[in-house]
C-alpha cells in the first residue's frame, strides 16, 4: 500500500522480541493502547489481541520469540500484559514458549546456563507455563533438557510438580468446585 508508513505493530513487536529491545516494545505497547483508548476500546484487551496474533512466518508468537532469542528483559514486559496467552503452540514443532526457553538453555555453554539460561526457563514457570504440556514430539521441556544439566531439569521438575499439585484445585472448570483430588474421573 501506498500510504502505508513503516513496520506495523506485530512486526514491532516481533522484533523487539527478537532483539531484547524493551524501548521498542514499550513504546509499541504504549501506541496499541493509546490508538484503542482515543477508539473507545479498552487499552488492555487490545495489547493483548495484538500481542496474541503476532506471529511469524513459521508461526512463532512474540513469546516464543522471545524465548527463542533469550530476551529476558521482553519476556518480563511481555509477562506483565493482562490477557496474553502464555501456552500458545508454535505451528511447526507445536512447541510452547517453554519449550523454546529449553532450547535457547541448550544452545548455550555450559558456563552459561545458570547465569543466562536458567533465569528464562523461571520467568516463564513464575508466570504460570505448563511444563507438563508436550509438543508435535510428545516432549514435555524437561525432556528437551540437556541430561548433564540437572539443575535445569531440577527447576523443570519443580515446576511440573507444583501444576500437578495446583491442578487438583485450581483447574476444575467441569465440576462446581474444587475436588482436591482430582480422582473421580479416574
Amino acid at each position: 500500500m501506498a500510504d502505508e508508513e513503516g513496520a506495523s505493530p506485530r512486526e514491532l513487536i516481533l522484533e523487539a522480541c527478537r532483539r531484547n529491545n524493551t524501548s521498542l516494545l514499550e513504546e509499541t505497547i504504549a501506541d496499541l493502547a493509546s490508538v484503542a483508548s482515543k477508539s473507545g476500546k479498552k487499552p488492555a484487551k487490545a495489547v493483548a489481541e495484538a500481542l496474541n496474533s503476532s506471529f511469524d512466518g513459521v508461526g512463532n508468537g512474540c513469546l516464543h520469540l522471545a524465548a527463542t532469542y533469550g530476551s529476558y528483559e521482553v519476556l518480563d514486559i511481555l509477562l506483565d500484559q493482562e490477557g496474553l496467552e502464555i501456552d500458545e503452540l508454535d505451528h511447526m514443532e507445536r512447541d510452547t514458549p517453554l519449550h523454546k526457553a529449553v532450547r535457547f538453555v541448550n544452545s548455550l555453554d555450559k558456563g552459561e546456563w545458570t547465569l543466562v539460561g536458567h533465569p528464562i526457563v523461571e520467568i516463564l514457570l513464575d508466570a504460570g507455563c505448563d511444563p507438563r504440556i508436550r509438543n508435535k514430539a510428545k516432549l514435555k521441556p524437561v525432556e528437551l533438557a540437556d541430561p548433564r544439566n540437572t539443575e535445569l531439569r531440577n527447576i523443570l521438575q519443580k515446576g511440573e510438580f507444583a501444576m500437578t499439585a495446583g491442578d487438583d484445585v485450581v483447574q476444575d472448570d467441569d465440576d462446581e468446585g474444587p475436588t482436591g483430588s482430582g480422582s473421580e474421573s479416574d
